[in-house]
């Protein structure tokens, strides 16, 4: 039985929503379907954490051990602090080494997702705060995590695009949060790639 891990923020743990309907959840289930037999996901994730926020969390969690499956998504808590893109990139590469860690070394078990796009939300315009500005700095940070992603051997997926789309059943009722069906395309995107990684142990 595959052990996953998914780590992140409030885009892990499901704000706003029902368990059953959180993106790592919906993927392990997906990948059952289809013949790859993993656990449901053991989720350390927690709304408004930043990259040092959940190495801190890593830290003080009952031993995380050995892990066939990570995923992570970290970012858009640093982004809205108005955080720099350098030091993200020192503390993505830092969280990124320890997935990879965690999976005994085996970077192709770890699993990146893109920061969503927040900026096209209610509660963006609530708050004043500029669409523009907010992509071209999630882009920057994406950007970075692509690149660590390369050079470390990770696979990314990216979903900011399908966060993009103004649908109406988008996002859950705080206007910030994705909804179930959001998550669901997200987990449709990162199912083909999770299935790369994990045939070997289908």
């Amino acid at each position: 039985m595959i052990r996953y891990l998914a780590l992140g923020d409030s885009y892990t743990i499901g704000e706003g929503i029902e368990a059953a309907g959180r993106w790592p959840v919906l993927l392990a289930a997906r990948l059952r379907e289809a013949g790859i037999a993993i656990a449901e996901p053991r989720i350390l994730a927690k709304t408004g954490w930043t990259t040092d926020e959940l190495a801190a969390a890593m830290d003080a969690a009952e031993p995380l051990g050995d892990r066939d499956f990570v995923s992570l998504l970290i970012g858009v808590n640093n982004q809205y602090r108005g955080r720099s893109v350098d030091n993200y990139r020192e503390e993505f590469a830092a969280l990124l080494q320890r997935a990879i860690a965690l999976t005994r070394q085996r970077a192709a078990r770890v699993l990146v997702l893109s920061i969503p796009d927040w900026g096209v939300t209610p509660f963006a315009r609530r708050e004043l705060r500029s669409p523009r500005r907010i992509a071209q700095e999630l882009d920057a940070y994406n950007a970075t995590a692509r690149e660590l992603c390369a050079a470390a051997g990770v696979a990314f997926v990216d979903i900011t695009a399908i966060s993009r789309s103004r649908t109406d059943d988008m996002l859950a009722e705080d206007g910030l949060h994705p909804s179930a069906t959001q998550y669901a395309r997200w987990a449709d995107a990162a199912l083909p790639v999770a299935q790369g990684l994990l045939a070997a142990t289908a």
